[in-house]
């Protein structure tokens, strides 16, 4: 069953007339070929005016849409001969992060992803996306593997930021994902991160300190969720639209800012309506960002990334 937002309702009642209308064919041998093909025109050319113009909040709800392909989406479609690895060495596994090695078009890679969940048991199973100190460890571990043998880094990001929890704090939460930023920046080796949906705070960055940083058109990345910021700003999550706007969270607004390199168009109406097609073109844009980053060496690449991150916000 397709999910909608409360913004696409217009739509969802004509797509629920073509399927009624479908149903009443296959029933009773009406043919109704006719009107459900006016209505698909109609349903379509709603679909292309609603997204034509969907505000910063509508953005963010499409980048958290619950049938959006995942990180384990991605790393299943790209990554051939892929082998899971867990573990941060120090305390426990954490399903939030998601890593290994495989093979990305016939190169040997490390890949590191947040995975929310694609339904009730799996959401918990992996927080929701929200990792702990361990979480940000194991990808640490897998980052300096990765330089150690020589394996670019790819990354797929979709998390509202850190765990929050008390026992994360105790265990150094901060701590862990500074280590982690670090790791990134300190990388020899090529380093692409990917956010898929939404990229919240520290959380993301942890994953993302990298050479090349792609966005997905619908997605978010921010330094507070909405929410968040309108409740500490004044004190009323319902402002969340509001706030959504001041902080210029879209793929628009940080390619401007220079804070993003490239942005990968969506299908009409979001990745979760043509997955393998946005998949095919992420990866397509991988491989040709991966390419010149190949041919430097690792003082390089960290020179490169280091200044790419100091100029962030100085010619904005």
């Amino acid at each position: 069953m397709r999910h909608f937002l409360e913004f696409e309702k217009p739509i969802a009642e004509l797509e629920g007339k073509i399927e009624e209308l479908r149903r009443t064919t296959d029933a009773g041998g009406i043919d109704v070929a006719e009107e459900i093909g006016r209505l698909g025109e109609k349903a379509q050319a709603l679909l292309k005016t609603t997204y034509a113009k969907l505000s910063p909040w509508q953005k963010a709800q499409v980048a958290r849409h619950p049938d959006r392909p995942h990180a384990t989406d991605y790393i299943a479609a790209l990554i051939q001969d892929f082998t899971p690895l867990a573990g941060d060495r120090a305390f426990a596994d954490d399903a939030a992060v998601v890593g290994g090695m495989g093979r990305f078009r016939g190169r040997a890679v490390m890949v590191l992803g947040t995975e929310r969940g694609h339904d009730t048991e799996s959401r918990v199973k992996h927080n929701f996306g929200m990792a702990r100190p361990e979480g940000y460890r194991k990808a640490r571990r897998l980052m300096e593997l990765a330089g150690r043998f020589g394996l670019p880094i790819l990354s797929f990001v979709d998390t509202s930021g850190a765990f929050p929890g008390i026992d994360a704090e105790a265990r150094g939460q901060a701590e862990a994902i500074a280590r982690s930023i670090e790791a990134g920046l300190d990388s020899p080796v090529p380093f692409i991160a990917t956010i898929i949906g939404e990229g919240g705070s520290g959380g993301a960055i942890a994953l993302a300190a990298a050479d090349r940083i792609i966005m997905l058109e619908h997605a978010i990345y921010s330094v507070i969720s909405p929410e968040g910021c309108a409740s500490i700003l004044w004190r009323d999550a319902a402002q969340a639209a509001t706030a959504a706007e001041a902080l210029k969270l879209t793929a628009d607004d940080l390619r401007k800012l220079g804070l993003v390199d490239v942005v990968v168009p969506e299908p009409l109406g979001g990745a979760h309506r043509d997955a393998a097609a946005v998949i095919a073109a992420l990866g397509d844009k991988i491989e040709t960002l991966l390419k010149p980053l190949l041919a430097l060496d690792g003082a390089t690449l960290r020179a490169r990334r280091r200044d790419k991150f100091l100029e962030m916000g100085r010619s904005a």
